[in-house]
């Protein structure tokens, strides 16, 4: 099967699988796995940043930056498309009580600054405390620029806000940027990055920033059962990850350009956005009402898919090769020409 459904379908390469079951371990809790010492310190410096805290996924590296940065009663600001508002079971709401503020997001993935610096609430008991800005990049696989990223630090530190990134994909970000990673985390007090998406890691996510952010999301971690034991094991494909896969993320990104193109090619078929290795596309040419869902047919066909009614994500990763991709565009010319 060709799995285009996202970057997390990823499954360890056999190297990766070698360097874990030859990982040293020890028990995370008293600080004394060393494979996970070395990520956290690797990730760190990647992001040049003080510390950082491997966590079992990005949605808890998320929730350990909002719980450290908000307390009780306080708000977040955040794009109404940002994973942490819609995708992550509103943890911040019901674990830490933090209300979400949303504003815009533009189709360039940017939130809207102006409704951001609108929405920052003043001092008055009637309003939540705003603590804290919340940036995603990639978002639906487009880059935010280095721009971009410096305004909002400049919105937050005008207002006295944290500024976080969920950088669950800010590895694809740096490197369609053509910037090291350091620059991308750069803008931001605290950064959480994905080890099992594009990267290819069974789990884990890394959250970096201060030694006394850090420091303060450890405890959350522990409170929200993320306290590790053994965790070298998966600690040592993150290692072999950022070693051998971070720059191979250029491959990912050409092949979901020539997917574009080659999808784009069949009558019926619209091309609404294509960015690293994210490809939306849609089907038009009938009423709504008449629009196929070819998901099944394709998986009958091996290609595996999403949809949301005649709409669908299609995400190149580092299982999804160039024959797989030229694969892909023959089964839906096939099926849809």
């Amino acid at each position: 099967m060709i799995d285009l459904r996202s970057d997390t379908v990823t499954r360890p390469t056999p190297a990766m699988r070698a360097a874990m079951a030859a990982a040293a371990v020890g028990d995370d809790v008293y600080g004394e796995d060393p494979t996970v010492n070395k990520l956290q310190q690797a990730v760190a410096e990647l992001l040049g940043k003080e510390a950082a805290l491997f966590v079992t996924s990005g949605t808890q590296g998320n929730l350990c930056a909002l719980l450290s940065h908000c307390g009780r009663g306080d708000e977040y600001i955040a794009g109404d498309h940002a994973h942490t508002y819609i995708h992550e079971a509103g943890g911040a709401a019901v674990l830490g009580s933090i209300q979400p503020q949303t504003v815009p997001t533009g189709t360039d993935g940017m939130i809207d600054l102006d409704a951001a610096a609108a929405a920052v609430k003043p001092h008055d008991h009637h309003y939540a405390r705003t603590r804290l800005l919340c940036l995603e990049n990639t978002i639906d696989g487009k880059v935010l620029s280095l721009e971009q990223m410096r305004d909002s630090a400049e919105l937050a530190a005008r207002h006295g806000l944290a500024h976080h990134l969920d950088g669950a994909r800010a590895w694809n970000a740096a490197v369609a940027l053509g910037v090291p990673p350091a620059a991308v985390a750069a803008p931001f007090d605290s950064v959480s990055v994905c080890l099992s998406k594009g990267l290819g890691a069974p789990m884990g996510s890394v959250l970096a920033g201060s030694a006394e952010f850090i420091d303060e999301a450890h405890k959350w971690r522990k409170m929200l059962g993320g306290g590790l034991r053994q965790a070298g094991v998966v600690a040592a494909a993150g290692l072999y990850a950022l070693e051998h896969h971070i720059e191979r993320l250029a491959d990912d990104h050409a092949n979901a350009a020539r997917l574009a193109e080659g999808l784009g090619a069949i009558e019926g078929v619209k091309i609404e956005s294509c960015a690293t290795n994210m490809v939306f596309i849609g089907l038009n040419g009938k009423p709504p009402e008449e629009r196929p869902n070819p998901r099944e047919d394709l998986a009958d066909r091996g290609i595996l898919t999403s949809w949301k009614g005649s709409r669908s994500r299609l995400v190149t990763h580092l299982d999804a090769t160039p024959d797989d991709i030229d694969t892909a565009i023959d089964t839906f010319t096939d099926l849809l020409a």
